[in-house]
């Protein structure tokens, strides 16, 4: 029973049920219709409200019950109403053929309720009591055809009859189908074309059909898409005509090989526009997606179950993939994909995934044309796999990766295995960015992707990430992410132990300010003082930022002490401005291979360490003298046994 309910819910987009509210004026027969659908006949006098009634699995051709609930328009009720609304998967909003005043209020209630409580779900407007309608009122189509164009969350009108028991079935039917078949993910009502994501699926999809690479899906390529999709073989007089239906309409849909992927796109619009939205969903479905077009869970088999300290990384396989794409996506051959490059690459994904808003928008170096370079493209890579590995290995599908997925990612030592052998083997280095206010954390952040100094003072209020290749000594390149931590997220970060996945953190201080400095050391010490509570000990840097400016008096000799004081590197003076660098991105990843040799401590941390040397030393004494006592009591024994025996 969980096999068939896990299937039915990966063939609809992991519905495994339908529920739907009817709604409407009061006496427009709401009541009448759920009674009818349940039990197949008309009742005389019906509740004022229908408890929730279920309409079994079996009732429709798609085997997935429905949960039909039933509402009062009263005013006492509105507020259940409303929530009711709220949860539902699709709406049934009724009036009565008989009342055009309940018409009307579709427009002037009704349908603007439902935007104003943002119900976002497909509206099923039903007609009923069509037995009563008179002979010279204007059809379906007239009605609603204005109110449809205005309302493009209608779905479907129909007009019914409980009484005569005309069309009420398929008001559910239509309700069950544009729940499971939604319309919205796949097409723009306003513009009448299919929306991108629906578009990048299918463009995916053709890809995967075409076998022979040659841009056009032949009939053998075309039968196989078939019986995959539809257990079913097409007979080449069925390929023939639909080979004939997309020329006739669009001629580029077909070539001397076969259907285009113009002609592939122009067939699955011809569906929708024709109401067959179960045939485009089945197809979508058996290529693994769900109703947000994109890969089901199931379509991604690694779990990626680590602990806190460990991170995933990408494989050399992975990499060498990757740079496969680059170069064969970079097509004036200038060494970076410009953004309509980068587009085309990610052109069978939902949406490039650093285009949007988030981590990974701009968080790697490009050339001067704005294109990115193949550093910087393995590095969002890199920064993705870091902070999302799920992400990482649905793009990495959707790219066209048909290796074993687990050959492409790699799970890291534990961060405290590390430290207790002196040695990261880590490709990929996490940064922690700490620092008051108007440091120079962004100013940093930006100069190691290449960015131009920027003199006005922008706060930063979320957490932003710059990820770039490092070549340490022996040529050797590892990839470091920055993550500027915003003065005002310390307290969340430390209250959730978020420093497990930190392999190093610099902080940053203003080093013509005083109070720049004093900040800094407190956050350096509440930081070090974490660590040594949570047990996730973190190397750590201070950079003396803005060395251009005059120095605050005695700032080199404070940091310096502190530094010492807690067994850490000197601060590493720098500037942004003037590009004075030091080689800092350098030295943070050495300090992060050999992590115990940075890892500051505090007089607490110190004064336990320096407690715990002294109870292990008294009890190597209590062990020392119960050792001796024993030894003395063994040759007591032997020396009596002797005695005894001379005796």
């Amino acid at each position: 029973m969980a096999a068939a309910a896990a299937a039915l819910g990966a063939e609809y987009g992991g519905r495994t049920s339908v529920r739907v509210v009817v709604i409407g004026d009061q006496g427009t027969g709401k009541s009448s219709l759920i009674v009818d659908a349940a039990t197949d006949s008309f009742p005389e006098s019906p509740p004022r409200v229908m408890p929730p009634t279920r309409l079994p699995a079996d009732y429709f051709p798609d085997r997935v019950p429905i949960t039909i609930i039933d509402t009062s328009s009263s005013p006492e009720n509105r507020g259940k109403l409303i929530g009711q609304c709220q949860a539902a998967d699709a709406i049934v909003l009724t009036y009565a053929c008989d009342r055009p005043a309940t018409l009307d209020r579709l427009t002037t209630y009704w349908l603007p309720e439902l935007r104003r409580l943002e119900v976002q779900v497909p509206v099923i407007v039903v007609g009923c009591k069509l037995d009563l309608r008179g002979e010279h009122q204007m059809s379906l189509e007239q009605v609603m055809l204005p109110i449809m164009q205005q309302f493009r969350e209608i779905e479907t009108c129909i007009e019914c009859s409980a009484l005569k028991q005309i069309q009420v079935p398929e008001v559910f039917y239509y309700a069950q189908k544009a729940v499971l078949h939604p319309t919205a993910p796949l097409f723009n009502q306003e513009t009448q074309s299919l929306r991108p994501r629906c578009v990048r699926a299918f463009k995916r999809i053709f890809i995967l059909c075409d076998n022979d690479r040659d841009g056009a899906l032949s009939d053998a390529e075309l039968n196989d898409f078939q019986v995959k999709c539809f257990n079913a073989p097409l007979q080449p007089a069925e390929i023939l005509d639909v080979k004939e239906v997309v020329q006739e309409k669009m001629p580029e849909g077909v070539n001397e090989d076969g259907l285009t992927l113009t002609g592939f796109l122009f067939l699955h619009a011809l569906f929708i526009e024709k109401g067959r939205l179960e045939t485009t969903w089945t197809v979508l479905r058996k290529f693994g997606y769900d109703n947000d077009l994109k890969l089901r869970e199931d379509q991604l088999p690694i779990s990626f179950k680590r602990a806190p300290d460990q991170s995933v990384e990408l494989t050399n396989e992975a990499v060498e993939f990757l740079k496969g794409l680059f170069f064969s996506f970079d097509v004036d051959n200038d060494g970076a994909l410009q953004p309509a490059e980068l587009d085309n690459l990610f052109s069978t994904a939902p949406e490039c995934p650093w285009s949007v808003e988030g981590p990974f928008k701009d968080a790697a170096e490009k050339n001067v044309l704005g294109g990115l370079t193949l550093a910087g493209f393995l590095s969002e890579w890199s920064l993705m796999t870091l902070l999302d590995p799920t992400s990482s290995l649905a793009n990495l599908i959707y790219l066209g990766y048909t290796g074993d997925p687990a050959a492409a990612f790699h799970i890291t030592r534990k961060r405290r295995q590390d430290r207790k052998r002196k040695q990261s083997q880590r490709n990929v280095y996490q940064c922690y960015v700490f620092g008051p206010k108007n440091a120079g954390k962004s100013a940093l952040l930006s100069s190691f992707i290449g960015r131009a100094f920027v003199d006005q003072y922008n706060p930063t209020t979320t957490e932003q990430f710059a990820a770039n290749v490092v070549e340490v000594p022996g040529g050797i390149k590892k990839t470091l992410v920055l993550r500027e931590i915003p003065e005002n997220n310390i307290d969340v970060l430390l209250s959730k132990d978020s420093l497990a996945p930190c392999d190093i953190a610099v902080f940053v201080y203003d080093s013509s300010d005083e109070n720049s400095w004093k900040r800094a050391k407190e956050l350096l010490v509440r930081v070090a003082t974490h660590g040594e509570n949570s047990g996730f000990e973190i190397p750590c840097l201070i950079i003396s930022a803005k060395d251009d400016l005059e120095p605050y008096p005695s700032a080199i000799q404070d940091s310096t002490r502190v530094s010492q004081d807690m067994g850490i590197e000197t601060p590493i003076p720098l500037s942004m401005k003037l590009r004075d660098f030091n080689y800092v991105f350098r030295r943070i990843v050495s300090a992060a291979q050999q992590p115990h040799l940075s890892i500051p401590e505090t007089e607490a941390g110190k004064n336990r360490k320096q407690y715990r040397r002294l109870v292990n030393h008294s009890l190597m004494f209590i062990s020392v003298g119960a050792a001796a006592a024993v030894v003395g009591v063994a040759a007591y024994r032997v020396y009596s046994a002797r005695k005894n025996t001379s005796t």
